[in-house]
């Protein structure tokens, strides 16, 4: 399927501006500095913004509530996370969790 050529120019724009967004801050991180309250309050709000993702991936399908199996996988994630177990450990705890718990028609 050929492009109109305002559409292969948008993408080259927006691919350029990725790159171009994404190159800067490797680039300017050593000649900013950043006074240690901000520093605290940026890793903060990462952390938060973070566990919003958590929770809004874990309790809503769309726009209903997802039911009981998907937050009991994330929390069994998160329990063996903060215990500081392998990765993989963690992922395959927490499908299993929810697969067992949907298996037996758990919502």
């Amino acid at each position: 399927m050929p492009y109109r050529p305002a559409v292969l120019v948008a993408l080259l724009a927006l691919a350029a501006g990725t790159f171009l967004f994404r190159f800067t801050g490797p680039v300017l991180r050593s000649r900013l500095t950043f006074p240690p309250q901000a520093e605290r309050l940026l890793n903060t709000a990462a952390i938060v913004l973070l566990g919003a993702l958590v929770a809004s991936s874990a309790l809503a399908t769309g726009h209903h509530i997802g039911g009981v199996a998907r937050p009991m996988g994330v929390l069994v994630g998160g329990v063996l996370a903060y215990r500081k177990v392998p990765f993989l450990v963690i992922v395959a705890a927490a499908a299993a969790v929810t697969a067992v718990l949907r298996l037996l028609s758990v919502p």
